[in-house]
């Protein structure tokens, strides 16, 4: 499972969202059996190699996100799945829908999950170069840019949630600044009636 998390906190419940489903997936999905965990940012190494194996850590992708980063995290995926290290990788981030929502999503990353064809077509078509050749250079590609689709929706997600989650934080310490400024205001306005009530006092008792 290729868990895609941020390097930073202060959002939410962006990290924790990604760690939970993992974890519930490594239970649920694959109980019983060998599940290892690649981490795709800070958060997920240290939330989940608390438990569980962490094979490797990217998340020095974040330093410099580009294609040719996140194609070569492709290749490692590639090569641990035909050298038989295992039969399923699957990929599990945040998928941006807007700034305040961003949806928990699973994708299958390996082996590749055809296509459900609607219509049937008995066109002959003459393919340059042949179909294999055609086929061991774009699947390479389709991965890769798969993987770098996911993390850059997950990189907007994050912006998103930490935008969320200050706004939110600003909200609720607006709202503790007046409440205190009210309490102040209510102690102040007791202690100054306090002081006229003595000096009210003190006046009728030196007239009396």
């Amino acid at each position: 499972i290729v868990a895609i998390t941020s390097n930073r906190g202060l959002c939410g419940a962006f990290n924790s969202n990604i760690i939970k489903h993992c974890l519930s997936m490594q239970k649920e999905n694959y109980d019983g059996k060998q599940v290892d965990f690649i981490a795709i940012g800070k958060k997920a190494q240290d939330l989940i190699g608390k438990r569980h194996t962490v094979i490797s850590n990217h998340s020095h992708i974040y330093d410099a996100l580009n294609f040719n980063n996140a194609a070569d995290v492709a290749e490692e995926l590639m090569h641990l799945y035909t050298d038989g290290s295992y039969d399923k990788i699957e990929l599990v981030y945040n998928k941006f829908k807007n700034a305040a929502t961003q949806i928990v999503t699973t994708e299958q990353f390996l082996p590749i999950v055809p296509m459900e064809q609607s219509t049937n077509t008995s066109a002959d078509y003459i393919f340059e170069p042949e179909k294999a050749a055609i086929v061991e250079q774009l699947i390479p590609k389709s991965l890769k840019t798969q993987l770098f689709k996911a993390i850059r929706d997950s990189f907007a997600s994050e912006h998103g949630a930490r935008m969320t989650a200050m706004h939110k934080a600003t909200d609720n310490a607006t709202e503790l600044r007046d409440q205190l400024k009210l309490t102040y205001n209510q102690a102040r306005q007791a202690a100054i009636t306090n002081e006229i009530l003595e000096i009210v006092g003190g006046a009728e008792a030196l007239n009396n």
